[in-house]
């Protein structure tokens, strides 16, 4: 009898802001892994999703949309997207039928330098009729010759499951690069701090949400329970007043989004206690951002 060989392999996705990238990722790892809202820059890690089965490890990667970076944590966060071009075995370049084809035509010129694999997923297809999409189809061929091109709806789930066959026609022969049980690289404060910062994306309105970041300074794990204290940082004291809001009733209604989802995610009681600081222009500030976790270019 012929032993099936294994297949190991990472992933990555790429693209543009905000054309679904963390949908796609969350589609194709079965697991809520990355926060999903409708505003740009949604995402400022890179993060991974493990998918295991007895004969094969894919490790996808959601990365932050590229941008023209304004501030250092964007570009920290335009570290994290390129290095995904080097570090694959399978490319997912991501775009939509919205977004104009030449968009960050830089990016695009080191995909198409790449030398792995890649797959060019047009998503929200269901928002243009069959010429258009021909048209768009035929346009991005020319400007990505070597892609294999395949037209999908994230929302509605549809086009995924070719998606994933045929990653799994590509990943090269390899052990598994983690953990069988493996789900993720991330600890479990990243995903409380996620959560968090999900809510606060999707409650507060304009420059708000792109100026606070998320710490877990407690996490205290017993059998059917967790308590958990977290800072959330902003960078203006006006900007800590919006945040907790006439009588602290703004962050009581974004601590019970997150505490809800938090309860579903691990699957035990959460205690959730939030608090809110000042650390002024910290998205500028070297010490700060290395302390959040991100890379800094000197």
């Amino acid at each position: 009898m012929t032993e099936r060989k294994h297949k190991s392999g990472f992933v990555n996705i790429i693209g543009n802001p905000n054309v679904g990238k963390s949908t796609l990722m969350n589609l194709l790892v079965g697991e809520r892994i990355s926060i999903i809202t409708s505003k740009a820059q949604t995402t400022r890690h890179r993060i991974l999703g493990i998918v295991n089965t007895e004969d094969l490890q894919i490790v996808y990667s959601d990365t932050p949309g590229v941008l023209q970076p304004n501030y250092k944590l964007q570009q920290s966060m335009l570290t994290f997207s390129q290095s995904a071009l080097y570090d694959a075995d399978v490319l997912l370049y991501m775009t939509d039928v919205i977004e104009k084809l030449d968009k960050n035509g830089d990016f695009l010129q080191k995909v198409r330098a790449s030398q792995c694999p890649v797959l060019l997923l047009i998503n929200k297809i269901d928002l243009i009729n069959q010429p258009v999409l021909e048209k768009l189809v035929a346009q991005w061929h020319e400007l990505l010759p070597e892609a294999e091109i395949i037209p999908i709806s994230a929302l509605s789930k549809f086009n995924i499951e070719p998606i994933k066959k045929r990653v799994v026609e590509l990943l090269p022969e390899s052990p598994p690069y983690f953990e069988k049980d493996a789900l993720t690289d991330r600890p479990a404060r990243f995903f409380v701090t996620e959560t968090i910062r999900e809510k606060i994306l999707l409650y507060y309105e304009k420059e708000i949400p792109y100026a606070t970041e998320v710490i877990v300074e407690t996490f205290e794990e017993s059998a059917d329970k967790i308590i958990i204290k977290a800072l959330i940082i902003v960078e203006r004291e006006t900007q800590k007043g919006i945040i907790i809001g006439h009588q602290g009733q703004a962050l009581k209604k974004v601590g019970m989004m997150a505490r809800k989802d938090l309860e579903i995610f691990f699957e035990k009681k959460i205690f959730l206690e939030m608090f809110v600081k000042v650390e002024k222009d910290w998205r500028n500030r070297d010490n700060i951002l290395k302390a959040f976790g991100y890379q800094i270019d000197n």
